[in-house]
């Protein structure tokens, strides 16, 4: 038994099954958040991943459309997984046991957190200084912010996990703007064929990289 292969023209479209929310979209545009809560995850994401002389920050990344866009989609009302009750507490090994979906804990943990930083610092988390921020993190990272019907420590778990990837994941899901990440790691991404590297071990390949839908100049002209 051996594999067609397929030259010419794909003969689907990509994502028929599963199509990325709102790709094709602007950055800026938002279909979840509201420009306050937009503002305050482009803050975290800024703070999370901040640029430096290898890469562009993770808010210049466009995580937080990434993250936008995710909780527009079947990933924020975890339309996918069972979520009957009972909800009770577990282990760490069985992952999130609460009632929350993604986007409701999203929603209360902004609010949550910019109450706090409010009370604290009589200004939201976007406002603050970067060693404000790091503290007001440090703290939701740890449990030490009170969030009513929610927990500081899995609301930072979640928007840590979605960040890295916004960050790295492809440029189709609206982050890794220009594949920054890509290029900062040397990751070829999808590229169709890599038979002729398969026995090239410990080299540094210089391909350019590639996301699911090409590379931004072979699309131009064609909108």
């Amino acid at each position: 038994m051996s594999a067609d292969i397929i030259g010419g023209e794909r003969p689907w479209t990509l994502f028929d099954a599963s199509p990325p929310e709102a790709r094709s979209a602007p950055p800026g545009q938002w279909f979840f958040f509201t420009d306050e809560e937009a503002e305050t995850i482009g803050a975290i994401v800024e703070q999370l991943i901040p640029a430096d002389e290898l890469s562009i920050s993770g808010k210049e990344a466009g995580c937080t459309e990434f993250i936008d866009r995710q909780l527009a989609g079947f990933f924020g009302n975890f339309d996918r997984r069972y979520m009957q009750g009972p909800f009770q507490p577990g282990t760490p090994e069985q992952g999130d046991q609460s009632s929350l979906v993604p986007r409701a804990r999203y929603r209360l943990g902004i609010a949550a957190l910019n109450e706090h930083c409010s009370a604290t610092f009589r200004q939201p988390f976007a406002k603050l200084t970067s060693e404000q921020r790091d503290q007001v993190l440090t703290d939701l990272q740890h449990g030490k912010i009170p969030m009513q019907n929610g927990d500081s420590m899995a609301f930072f778990s979640l928007v840590h996990a979605n960040t890295m990837e916004g960050f790295f994941a492809d440029p189709i899901y609206g982050g890794n703007k220009d594949m920054a990440s890509w290029k900062m790691l040397g990751f070829p991404g999808a590229h169709y064929d890599y038979r002729n590297y398969v026995e090239r071990h410990n080299e540094t390949l210089d391909l350019p990289p590639v996301g699911i839908a090409g590379r931004p100049e072979w699309n131009i002209g064609k909108d």
